[in-house]
């Protein structure tokens, strides 16, 4: 059982704050799986080279990553004051977002579900 109070421990917990710069695409319209694949590619590489593996990389997600990653490196410039040509890959996950279900109708009557994935895609970076 943890000690304090419930304030006193959020607070703890709130005070160790992660202070790389990152950049979060919530409710991407791609499955978590499909972007994994894209994501492993780029991890723990520095950013021009995962630019330039995302631009010529033939997969949807790879589109979507590419700005998000560079939304991460306007955030490291701009809010960190952190140099482009040292930063790196230092994470990046996919995480399961909500799903929309949607109907296909099929012989007899019957009717398949199909589901329509989304994820959260987070890349966070840093500095070497």
């Amino acid at each position: 059982m943890a000690k304090g109070h419930r304030s006193q421990i959020k607070r703890e917990r709130n005070a160790v704050k992660d202070t790389r710069p990152s950049a979060k695409l919530s409710y991407a319209r791609v499955s978590v799986q499909k972007a994994c694949f894209v994501l492993d590619a780029i991890r723990g590489k520095d950013v021009q080279t995962a630019l330039g593996i995302l631009t010529y990389n033939p997969r949807y997600a790879s589109s979507i990553i590419k700005k998000l990653l560079e939304s991460a490196i306007a955030n490291a410039e701009n809010n960190n004051g952190m140099n482009a040509d040292n930063l790196y890959v230092a994470e990046c996950y996919a995480n399961k977002g909500p799903t929309m279900k949607r109907i296909r109708p099929r012989a007899q009557g019957r009717a398949y579900r199909i589901e329509k994935r989304m994820s959260h895609i987070t890349v966070v970076l840093d500095e070497r």
